[in-house]
């Protein structure tokens, strides 16, 4: 009988479709790591897998030369406008600033409030706010949904329904399509606008935001909205930058609305940063945790290492361990070092010799060739020949029907044998004793004069040895001999030891085996006061275990709670230091923050400096300017018009002077002429000798000092070009005199012209004196 057997396939069915974390809003994932899964399963999906064809070998059966190639389709199916980042970020924010309000009771954390999809009551999701069909008056319980009932009477005549209003030409209903809102879900479309000239709306200053990014407005920017307004109103009620005025007032103003912006940073930054604080501890205590989870982790792992590297060396050494035994085994059985021949009968008498149960590591394996032993029927190997073989089989050799013999134990006179009497009694003297021999083991009495004696090792079997000779053998049994004398001495000793160590062992025997009865009395007075003593004793004892159990309660707990107050006091230090150190972090982090604000403050101040000095200077420039134009035009005036009065007066002076002139020309004499020669050279032509004079001797008293200053210049800056740093270097001749280079000399000549055309006070009868130069 054949069977055959078919494979069923059924399609694989996805409880969710490839893209469904993005653009289903139902679509809840639990963790950012579940997204990023998601995420992953979509980009490796089987179905952007392509079977790509390898035009040169596209006939290609080998398998080294494939005719065809698997290659991921690069085209992404999901746009670039679509975000692929977690949407649990704002809840699980809101979580947190929920827990961190109710546990630290904060109530000045504002909460983020919680958007809700807008539901369409009558539209399509009417679905969801009734459960039952409402049938009126066969409802126990009324309905969740009630629809408006209609105005029109049921019960009024046909001629009153021919008056109703008149259909509608359009109306709006609700359909399900075989899309989802999930698939058809964009961004609200924002209409192209155009501005009346001279008009700027309130609303195209919240063109920078978009959907997702500020809208729907929330508190933040209703916030940002609000101050907006108020900083337009601000600027409005500015003076003029022209009136000049009001310019204290608009720096006052300015200075106030800065003021006031710098405060609401401020107060931001403040927010900001106990948000990031919370933040930073939270992923300090994630990270400290999982450090811990890992050092457990690793601490397991190499625990479990450690252990497979224990078990294995245990289970090598033993193996070494026997191996080592069966070696020295089996040097013993050869200590001599002869090889014995195979006792082929003690090896097939013995059943656990190599011939019955041969041992795998000499090079023998049972279970080699064990196929062949195997019966190979289809009654066997096969369910249908098993059916076949039972069904022809007879029905006792399936169902045996064995009986077991009753045993007689009467004769046929009705009277017991004696041997079943006899068994039985023998059955009962024996439970009899069995019973008394358990009683006994039960109550077990310690024994008294039990000693263990040790067995000596058994010495190992005295190999033989060829013959040796006879003055040899004498030696030896000399030598037998002595360590007989000397083993019966040594046992001898160990005798005398053990009868002087139970001594009192025999002693006590003697006494209680061959005492009389009064002795034995004694004795036995002797022993209840030694039983009342050791009842004493024992009794102290237990009061005084009592005593320390309850002393060590005692300090167990204070130790105990001693422990526990310092761990306690460590944790809290811990946290202490932990908390500090966060506390530190964040006042670092502040500084740094109130720095650059700082900075910033100081570089706007400056460039406020700068341009407030930047106006003042032009403003001077301005007014330079035009004080210096106003001054050009009065010196030139003034120039002018003296100039003018100067010629006339001058040649008025001039036309004097030439009267008089002509005047006394015409009346002097030779002495007169010769008096005025004589003034003109005494008043003209001495003095200039006697200064040029002057001039050549102050020249000739200068000239010795500057070329000395000279000589010396120039020595000093050779000396140096030449390496000689020593000053008071002497050479061997003496000091030399400076030299003077051409390089000085034309600098003398050039120093000349400069002191001949100095001018030099002179009087008629006083010297000038002369300075010398250092």
């Amino acid at each position: 009988m054949a069977t055959t057997t078919q494979t069923v396939r059924r399609p694989v069915l996805n409880p969710s479709r490839t893209h469904d974390y993005l653009y289903d809003p139902l679509y809840t994932m639990s963790s950012e790591r579940d997204h990023a899964r998601a995420m992953f399963r979509s980009q490796t999906n089987i179905d952007r897998i392509k079977r790509v064809p390898n035009f040169p070998q596209m006939f290609s059966e080998l398998r080294h030369f494939p005719k065809a190639g698997i290659q991921l389709d690069t085209v992404d199916p999901v746009p670039k406008f679509v975000s692929r980042r977690w949407r649990g970020y704002a809840d699980q924010a809101r979580e947190e600033l929920v827990r961190y309000k109710t546990f630290n009771y904060d109530p000045t954390v504002p909460l983020p409030g919680v958007k809700y999809a807008k539901a369409e009551v009558s539209g399509h999701d009417r679905f969801k706010y009734f459960r039952r069909p409402i049938i009126p008056y066969l409802q126990q319980v009324p309905p969740e949904v009630l629809l408006q009932s209609t105005t029109v009477d049921p019960l009024a005549p046909p001629e009153a329904l021919l008056e109703r209003s008149p259909t509608p030409l359009t109306r709006t209903v609700a359909i399900q399509t075989m899309y989802r809102d999930s698939e058809a879900q964009t961004d609200p479309y924002t209409p192209e606008y155009v501005i009346r000239p001279g008009s700027a709306p309130e609303l195209l200053t919240l063109a920078t935001l978009s959907w997702g990014h500020g809208l729907p407005a929330g508190l933040a920017e209703v916030e940002m909205i609000e101050r907006a307004r108020a900083k337009r109103a601000w600027e409005a009620e500015l003076p003029p930058l022209n009136d000049m005025d009001q310019i204290d007032k608009r720096r006052k103003m300015m200075d106030q609305m800065e003021t006031h912006e710098w405060q609401l940073r401020e107060e931001e930054i403040e927010k900001l940063q106990e948000a990031r604080l919370e933040l930073l501890k939270r992923m300090l205590k994630e990270r400290e945790e999982h450090h811990m989870e890992l050092n457990t982790k690793r601490l397991d792992r190499l625990w479990t290492k450690k252990q497979v590297d224990r078990e294995s060396r245990v289970r090598a050494i033993r193996k070494e361990h026997i191996k080592s035994i069966r070696k020295l085994t089996k040097k013993r059985q050869a200590v001599e070092g002869r090889v014995e021949r195979r006792n082929l009968i003690q090896d097939y008498v013995d059943h656990g010799s190599q011939v019955y149960a041969p041992m795998t590591r000499v090079g023998i394996f049972l279970d080699r060739g064990s196929e062949q032993y195997n019966v190979k029927n289809r009654y066997i190997s096969t369910y249908e020949g098993l059916l076949e073989l039972e069904q022809s089989l007879p029905d006792f050799v399936l169902h045996p029907r064995v009986h077991a013999p009753r045993q007689r134990t009467l004769t046929r006179s009705g009277f017991i044998k004696r041997s079943e009497r006899r068994e039985r009694e023998l059955a009962e003297i024996h439970d009899i004793i069995k019973s008394e021999r358990l009683e006994r083991e039960h109550i077990q009495t310690p024994l008294k004069f039990l000693q263990k004696v040790e067995k000596p090792i058994p010495r190992p079997p005295t190999p033989s040895v060829a013959i040796p000779p006879q003055q040899h053998e004498d030696q030896q049994l000399a030598a037998i001999f002595i360590q007989q004398v000397v083993r019966g001495r040594a046992v001898q000793n160990m005798m005398y030891e053990g009868k002087e160590k139970r001594m009192e062992l025999i002693r006590e025997l003697r006494s209680t085996h061959a005492l009389q009865e009064a002795e034995q009395q004694m004795k036995k007075a002797d022993k209840q006061a030694t039983r009342l003593l050791q009842r004493q004793r024992q009794r102290h004892e237990h009061q005084e275990s009592v005593m320390d159990e309850h002393l060590s309660s005692l300090e167990g707990s204070a130790v105990g709670d001693m422990f526990d107050f310092l761990s306690k006091e460590l944790v809290r230090l811990q946290e202490e230091r932990r908390v500090h150190a966060f506390s530190m972090l964040a006042e670092r982090e502040r500084r740094v923050r109130e720095a650059e604000e700082s900075g910033r403050r100081q570089e706007q101040e400056r460039r406020r400096r700068e341009q407030d000095e930047t106006f003042k200077q032009v403003m001077k420039i301005h007014q330079t300017s035009v004080d210096t134009y106003l001054e050009d035009i009065i010196l030139a005036t003034v120039d002018r018009t003296a100039d003018h009065q100067a010629r006339g007066e001058v040649q008025q002076t001039a036309a004097i002077i030439n009267d008089v002139a002509y005047d006394i020309e015409e009346r002097r004499d030779q002495l007169q002429s010769e008096e005025i020669v004589a003034d003109m050279v005494h008043g003209f032509l001495l003095p200039e000798v006697r200064r040029l004079t002057t001039q050549e001797r102050i020249q000739l008293a200068q000239r010795k000092h500057l070329l000395a200053a000279h000589r010396i210049i120039h020595s000093e800056g050779e000396r140096v070009e030449s390496g000689d740093t020593d000053p008071g270097h002497v050479s061997e001749d003496g000091p030399t005199a400076p030299t003077l280079s051409p390089a000085a000399s034309e600098a003398d000549w050039r120093v000349e012209p400069d002191l001949e055309d100095t001018p030099q006070p002179q009087t008629e009868d006083t010297e000038v004196p002369t300075e010398e130069v250092p």
